[in-house]
């Protein structure tokens, strides 16, 4: 007798599927030390889940003014005290892309919010809200999406770049799990993204330096 797949099982297989997506992963990146994989894995996993995800609702509404807004707000304060304690704290790497390498840094300013901050929203925000909220609920969701998302920077290996992640993934995914907008999601990880290696932060977040030294 062929028996049906119960919910609780269904719920079972989705927890191990996470656990295996967002916890072997980073692992397997981390011990093959192939940058070329890592953007494979993140290009490639952006399309896949991307087209998995594409029943997902884009918008509970469509962005408003004021969203834009309250994240633009929240962005000067945060950005602003996020400088200052570079600044304090790290004073030799501050600001030290622009200053060595403007081209490179202005090349990473166009770049990175089109070939890493999409992939990694599609990938962390809209398909796992998609494929896990039914399992871990509308609150559970917005913790597992930043705590995968703060994990799979221990690819970098430093707290730093984990710390900051974690950080900035419970807030993508709460404004995220608000409106169910993939663009409000690119745009506050494409401000935080370029501000971080702006300031000189960007070290903590290159696979040279964590892989080769």
């Amino acid at each position: 007798m062929i028996s049906k797949r119960t919910p609780e099982r269904s719920g079972v297989f989705l927890y191990l599927e996470f656990l295996l997506l967002f916890g072997s992963v980073p692992l397997l990146i981390l011990a093959l030390h192939r940058p070329g994989v890592l953007f494979l894995v993140l290009w490639l996993g952006g399309w896949v889940t991307y087209q998995a995800s594409r029943a997902a609702r884009m918008g509970k509404a469509a962005p408003a003014t004021r969203d834009i807004q309250r994240i633009l707000w929240r962005f000067l304060a945060g950005g602003i005290a996020l400088t200052v304690l570079t600044r304090l704290l790290a004073p030799g790497l501050f600001l030290s892309l622009p200053r060595t390498h403007p081209l490179f840094w202005a090349a990473i300013m166009v770049l990175y919010p089109l070939l890493s901050v999409w992939p990694q929203e599609v990938i962390f925000r809209r398909f796992l809200f998609y494929r896990y909220a039914p399992v871990f609920g509308e609150r559970g969701v917005v913790v597992a999406s930043a705590v995968a998302f703060g994990f799979a920077h221990v690819i970098f290996l430093n707290w730093i770049a984990i710390a900051l992640t974690l950080a900035g993934g419970a807030m993508f995914a709460g404004d995220y799990a608000r409106r169910r907008s993939l663009g409000l999601a690119c745009l506050e990880h494409g401000l935080y993204g370029c501000l971080i290696f702006t300031i000189g932060l960007g070290r903590y977040f290159y696979t040279g330096a964590a892989w080769h030294h």
